[in-house]
């Protein structure tokens, strides 16, 4: 076996992935246009030979699988299966490309591993602070632990962030979405069922076998020093809202016991990193923490216990994709989809399918937008709009047809939401209004009164960061990858579908594209919701009174076009968590260097904020 993998992947010699540059003085070949087409055609022929020599092979593979299943094949007689004089008949050319791609897919995984780290290293940085990391939505693994008949063959794995996820949608859908679904109306586990989140370092390094997520992170972070003992994951169960994360699963004092734990352990204060939706639920938690009947920590727990809080794609104001999520399940990805592939997907999972998934988990709806109209624009202006664009972000949800009986009108933010509600479940309502707030408090009177009410500690426009004037706030985020921003609707006139409004997907035009219009962001979280708090928001005496510091650093999209998650300089929502400047970021202010990092705008974040209608008192 050993022979037969060398032969197809190659062994570990140190070829060049690419061509090197000619030497100085050798003679160069012009080639003609015409013949440089027909060398790439032929190149093209041949990967396509080798996509559907793979491809066969790969469907003998499944045949075998399933013909063994049902006693078709008796696959122990393939066991004296000669595997190295099966390659001798494949094509010397299917497998040169073969060990081509497998180099390039090992290289666009493996890049920069470990490097940002041993650089700053050989700099001097080392571990001085204690890290405690918070993931984002979807990307912690969920592994059941019931024990009723229907789970016990879920036993310990993962029903959400694994392959056994994978295998349990496709061959036993009912019992996966039976799972993963939590009560509508207590917002807990249904009866007889019980999926916790997984902990310590793998509940998020990976979300699959080879999908990175936070493991470039750990990678760098180990080489400063930091292991178990200093660094640690507070995995979270993110389909529950924050009050029912307290309720179920004590996390927020399970939270506060880790950071004073570090805190005395290595005497120095903490330094908490958070992602997308983590950092909404950090917000909530420096307001539980120091609330009277809740955390009882005291005004000045967080100022004693944090030293930094590091904001990587912090969706303090909402992720706008999550709306047509909840109101129709799609979003972006689905819209864009072609005829097929969305026959396929309705046949599987249908679209009312995903709504009621996605409204029975409460913590997906604390992405719904906050900040109303002042933030998000009204019917005919929106703060990031651009000069001579023709239909205003403004209007969130449009209907082309003007005679729509779902709706009569063009609906902003605030509309949206409140037809979102009239057009709901009232157990879903419900949980809405119970956990959430969306609005902004314009008075420090309002902002101070809200700090007794929990369902206001997730929205920064309506509660403060808490009395920490020593706290010290990195915003890193992603710009210049076209995000959601606006849709068109139409009423869904399929006799078979329960939903009143699906998005037109058949709308392209101008900057519409499937019905979906497009703004700026990355990839998942539009640009003023990852930036406006951190540029202008908490700049606002009433909402950071303190005076916390708070630092910006924007890192453009700039994507290897090689790379399937986008290569070091990725600023995607997810993959940014792999690029090697974000990794420098955060190793130098857990090394205790983070007041060399300086400020750095890339988009126009500060003249959109200007426009937001929030202002001093």
């Amino acid at each position: 076996m050993s022979s037969l993998r060398r032969r197809i992947f190659g062994d570990n010699s140190t070829d060049p992935s690419r061509d090197t540059s000619p030497d100085k003085g050798e003679k160069l070949t012009l080639v003609s246009t015409a013949k440089l087409k027909s060398l790439t055609k032929k190149r093209s022929k041949r990967r396509n030979g080798f996509v559907f020599g793979l491809g066969g092979l790969f469907g003998i593979l499944v045949a075998v699988f399933f013909a063994n299943r049902h006693d078709v094949i008796n696959f122990e007689g393939l066991m004296d299966l000669n595997l190295d004089s099966l390659i001798d008949v494949i094509p010397a050319g299917i497998v040169k490309d073969a060990k081509d791609i497998t180099r390039g897919e090992r290289e666009a995984v493996n890049y920069d591993s470990f490097s940002v780290g041993l650089h700053l290293q050989g700099q001097g940085v080392r571990a001085v602070h204690p890290v405690i990391m918070i993931p984002g939505v979807i990307s912690t693994g969920l592994e059941s632990w019931g024990t009723e008949e229907t789970s016990r063959q879920y036993f310990r794995k993962r029903l959400w962030g694994s392959w056994s996820m994978m295998r349990a949608l496709v061959l036993d859908k009912t019992s996966w979405k039976k799972h993963i679904m939590l009560d509508k109306i207590t917002g807990l586990d249904p009866p007889g069922i019980k999926l916790r989140a997984a902990q310590g370092f793998d509940a998020a390094d990976f979300f699959i076998t080879g999908y990175w997520i936070w493991n470039k992170i750990l990678e760098n972070l180990a080489t400063l020093g930091y292991d178990p003992t200093n660094a640690f994951t507070a995995a979270y169960d993110w389909r529950l809202s924050c009050a029912n994360l307290e309720n179920r699963d004590q996390y927020f004092t399970r939270l506060k016991s880790h950071i004073e734990t570090a805190r005395h352990t290595s005497k120095e204060k903490v330094v908490l990193v958070s992602h997308s939706m983590g950092s909404q639920v950090l917000f909530y938690f420096f307001h539980w923490v120091q609330a009277k009947g809740y955390g009882n920590g005291g005004p000045d727990w967080v100022d004693k216990n944090v030293g930094s809080w590091i904001n990587i794609s912090g969706s303090m104001l909402g992720a706008l994709k999550g709306f047509p999520a909840v109101l129709s399940g799609e979003m972006k990805d689905t819209a864009q989809l072609n005829a097929f592939a969305v026959y396929g997907l309705e046949k599987f999972l249908a679209k009312a399918e995903r709504v009621e998934i996605f409204r029975a988990m409460p913590g997906v709806s604390s992405m719904l937008p906050k900040g109303g109209n002042a933030v998000w624009g009204n019917k005919t202006f929106a703060p990031d709009d651009k000069p001579g664009q023709k239909v205003s972000y403004g209007t969130f949800i449009n209907f082309k047809e003007s005679n729509s009986t779902q709706s009569p009108r063009n609906l902003t933010v605030e509309e949206s939401i409140e037809y979102l509600l009239e057009h709901s479940d009232t157990w879903y309502k419900d949980q809405v209004l119970d956990n959430y707030s969306h609005g902004v408090a314009h008075t420090s009177a309002e902002v101070e009164d809200n700090e007794r009410d929990p369902r206001k500690w997730i929205n920064p426009l309506e509660s403060r960061l808490p009395l920490a004037p020593h706290l010290k706030i990195y915003c890193f985020y992603g710009i210049g990858k076209s995000t959601e921003r606006s849709y068109f609707y139409r009423e869904d006139q399929d006799p078979a579908s329960t939903l009143n409004v699906t998005i037109d997907t058949s709308l392209t035009m101008g900057e519409v594209d499937h019905g979906v219009i497009p703004g700026e962001g990355d990839g998942t979280v539009p640009l003023i919701s990852n930036g406006y708090m951190c540029a202008k928001g908490w700049r606002i005496k009433r909402y950071n009174p303190a005076g916390a510091k708070v630092k910006v650093y924007e890192m453009p999209h700039e994507p290897d076009r090689f790379s399937p998650r986008g290569g070091p300089n990725t600023g995607d929502h997810v993959d940014i968590l792999g690029r090697s400047s974000l990794n420098d970021l955060i190793l130098r202010v857990a090394g205790g260097k983070g007041d060399q990092i300086e400020e750095n705008y890339e988009s126009n974040i500060r003249e959109y904020a200007d426009k937001v209608a929030i202002y001093e008192e």
